[in-house]
């Protein structure tokens, strides 16, 4: 192959690479890193930690790169809207940036709606131990999106810097472990 057609081979290769939703790193099944940090609901500040909220149910962990941007704005309304629905799954919707909590109290109400917390990991260990650095700014977290369930296990995960299914996404994960849950436990025992 000549070098300009390999060239316009490998331009139109990562064009459709760049196009498609990247997978996360952490896969299907992969052990959910345990973690504590400050988080912030309805501008108030509180100690979140992974395994107490899996006790509850599942966790919907979704990573976003920084609060007050245009993406980030639309995925927090998003999931704003869908809160009440999660809840009906017996899911908890907790989001993560490098932001300060003192950032994050302030985009809780107003972009959150007070309907779900955010998380600070301001030193990006959490993002780090999930595999969601932004290869392009490893300052920050990648859009990315996980559900946890209470086994501390990965039932889904989900890149895409496009905000708009990761709460589509996430919730059929769940609707369909909850399906699948509720069909084991209807199931006659045998002797």
């Amino acid at each position: 192959m000549n070098p300009q057609k390999q060239s316009v081979l490998y331009i139109l290769l990562a064009l459709m690479l760049a196009a498609s939703p990247a997978q996360a790193a952490l896969n299907p099944g992969d052990k959910a890193p345990d973690f504590t940090t400050e988080a912030s609901l309805g501008g108030k500040p509180f100690t979140f930690t992974l395994a107490e909220a899996l006790k509850q149910g599942p966790v919907v962990l979704y990573f976003y790169p920084a609060a007050f941007t245009h993406g980030c704005t639309i995925e927090a309304h998003d999931f704003a809207e869908a809160t009440y629905d999660f809840k009906l799954q017996g899911a908890t919707v907790i989001g993560v940036s490098h932001d300060t909590i003192e950032t994050l109290n302030k985009f809780s109400v107003s972009e959150c709606r007070s309907k779900f917390a955010v998380a600070s990991d301001p030193d990006g260990n959490i993002i780090k131990a999930y595999d969601a650095v932004m290869i392009s700014k490893p300052e920050l977290a990648d859009r990315t999106s996980y559900v946890i369930t209470p086994d501390h296990k990965i039932l889904y995960a989900y890149s895409s810097l496009d905000p708009d299914q990761h709460v589509a996404n996430t919730m059929q994960a769940l609707q369909d472990w909850n399906a699948h849950n509720s069909q084991s436990s209807d199931r006659p025992r045998q002797p």
